[in-house]
């Protein structure tokens, strides 16, 4: 029996034709999205849901999805989907990571050639019949620095673009390389000297803790005077209410928008100021871009379905079905490997060295080198997965070298990673028990037995008496309780390190006192996805 998928939101018929070429029996319902309740009495009867934005896939629908097996998101932003839900009912959530990257890029740099000319404005205005040459005075990009926050992608694209419009480009971006730098024709400079040095300003990062309000008020303070903002990114990047200010000031020549801090913006503190130019979230559409991510997810889709192969899954890696049973639990090791690594490097990672011990050198290495490198930039950029892992590392000069070898110690297999940058070498190793469950067996050369836990406490100090008091008067105090509770240490004496898996996530207040005892060389909160 051919396998069933449900088109929810308007695919072009192009796509909707590559289901039927492949064998699959396939619904065209462009309206359905809307209509959760039909969706909701219907999804039962298919094994795949194509999707775009408009169609919301939540915990009640996944529940009455009895029979499905893949959602694809024809783009790439899945805030629609309940991933964690999907994942423990076993459904797949994919999207097309690269579809709109040119697209997008090219929104960019459209939006700075508006603010800089006044488009918009001189269109009204020539359209009234004012014929006001004399107001709308612009400036050349010839020869103007432009600073690009976020050197990825589609970052990377903007770069390539407008060093061909001449202009001078400085790049901030903790990931990039200087090799990748000189690649792209651009200076790598840090967020200050950027702010102070930059004429246009164009933001291309995802939004996280870090990069929440990156042009903050005081940010903002920082930048030259005249400078344009260019936004086309995510919403929440900017102060609003602080670039209003500063535009009315006259200290911000101006801002284009392509995104806003609440969607759909109806009303915004930017609209109406002169000199702002903005658009509904146009980033991706473009004729080519809609059409490029559909048919990618029509292919994807039929691959899984018909072959079981997987590719740009947010929720598993590309493995077949055989591998997937025996790896589960070493991908995620490998993925907590990294992600431990990458929150506690802040530098450019220059490269990555693996060593496969035992059992898991016998393993898809490809599959468990993608959970490292995601692993690693996850904390700098949650939209990268397993697939897109790799291209990402590439773009920016990280070095992978893989190693492998038959069984050396007391286990019967382990992965230790070892992340490289200009400033220091950090390694660390796991392995998994035969309950399934991934361990933390090494840090810092020191050896432990730490169960990975969703909230967790890494600290390191000299190796002398009343650490372990201190920490656990110190969660105590602050409500905080210990799940499970490691030590090491190389000597008496010498260097020692605690990690607790703790019940929930510590406050900075408790890092703060912890820091404030001078009794720690590091205390480094860190978090996991154990689900």
């Amino acid at each position: 029996m051919a396998p069933r998928v449900l088109v929810s939101d308007a695919l072009s018929e192009t796509a909707v034709q590559i289901f039927r070429d492949r064998g699959v029996d396939v619904d065209y319902m462009p309206d359905l999205g809307k209509d959760k309740d039909k969706l909701l009495e219907i999804i039962g009867q298919y094994d795949g849901l194509a999707i775009r934005s408009a169609t919301k896939v939540t915990e009640k629908i996944i529940a009455a999805a009895t029979n499905l097996k893949v959602v694809g998101r024809a783009g790439i932003g899945v805030d629609n989907v309940d991933i964690p839900e999907a994942s423990k009912k076993g459904i797949i959530v994919m999207n097309t990571p690269f579809g709109n990257s040119i697209t997008t890029a090219e929104h960019a740099i459209a939006m700075m050639f508006a603010v800089a000319r006044q488009l918009p404005e001189a269109s009204v205005s020539t359209h009234a019949g004012k014929w006001e040459k004399s107001k709308f005075m612009g400036v050349e990009l010839f020869n103007k620095t432009l600073g690009v926050i976020g050197a990825g992608n589609i970052g990377g694209i903007v770069c390539d673009r407008a060093v061909g419009l001449k202009m001078k480009v400085v790049a901030f971006d903790p990931f990039l390389s200087e090799e990748r730098a000189k690649q792209l024709g651009v200076t790598k400079v840090e967020l200050d000297e950027l702010l102070a040095r930059a004429d246009f300003i164009t933001l291309h990062v995802p939004m996280t803790e870090k990069t929440r309000n990156i042009l903050s008020r005081e940010n903002l303070a920082k930048t030259k005077k005249g400078v344009r903002i260019i936004n086309c990114a995510r919403g929440g990047l900017v102060d609003e209410e602080a670039l209003a200010e500063m535009l009315q000031s006259g200290h911000v020549a101006g801002a284009a928008l392509d995104v806003f801090a609440v969607e759909p913006a109806k009303e915004n503190v930017l609209f109406g100021l002169p000199n702002v130019v903005v658009t509904p979230h146009l980033g991706a559409s473009t004729t080519e871009a809609q059409e490029n991510v559909a048919l990618q997810v029509a292919e994807q889709m039929s691959d899984y379905l018909l072959t079981g192969a997987v590719s740009n899954a947010l929720n598993m890696p590309s493995v077949t079905a055989e591998e997937a049973a025996v790896m589960g639990p070493w991908i995620k090791l490998a993925g907590h490997l990294g992600n431990f690594a990458g929150q506690m490097t802040e530098e450019p990672v220059r490269a990555i060295n693996v060593l496969y011990d035992g059992s898991p050198s016998h393993m898809n290495l490809k599959a468990l080198d993608c959970a490292v490198i995601a692993g690693i930039l996850k904390s700098a950029n949650p939209d990268v997965n397993l697939v897109s892992a790799p291209v990402v590392a590439k773009e920016r000069g990280i070095k992978l070298s893989t190693t492998t070898q038959e069984k050396a110690g007391a286990f019967d297999g382990y992965i230790k990673i070892t992340v490289v940058t200009d400033k220091r070498e950090r390694s660390l190793a796991g392995t998994v028990f035969s309950d399934g469950k991934p361990r933390f067996i090494q840090i810092k050369g020191i050896n432990i037995d730490a169960e990975i836990g969703e909230h967790m406490l890494y600290t390191t100090n000299e190796d002398v008496p009343g650490i372990i008091g201190l920490l656990g008067a110190t969660m105590g105090k602050n409500g905080v309780n210990i799940a499970n509770f490691t030590l090491g240490r190389s000597g008496v004496g010498q260097d020692a390190i605690a990690l607790l898996y703790l019940d929930q996530a510590l406050e900075q207040k408790v890092v703060e006192t912890l820091e404030g005892t001078g009794m720690f060389q590091q205390v480094r909160p860190l978090k996991f996805e154990v689900a």
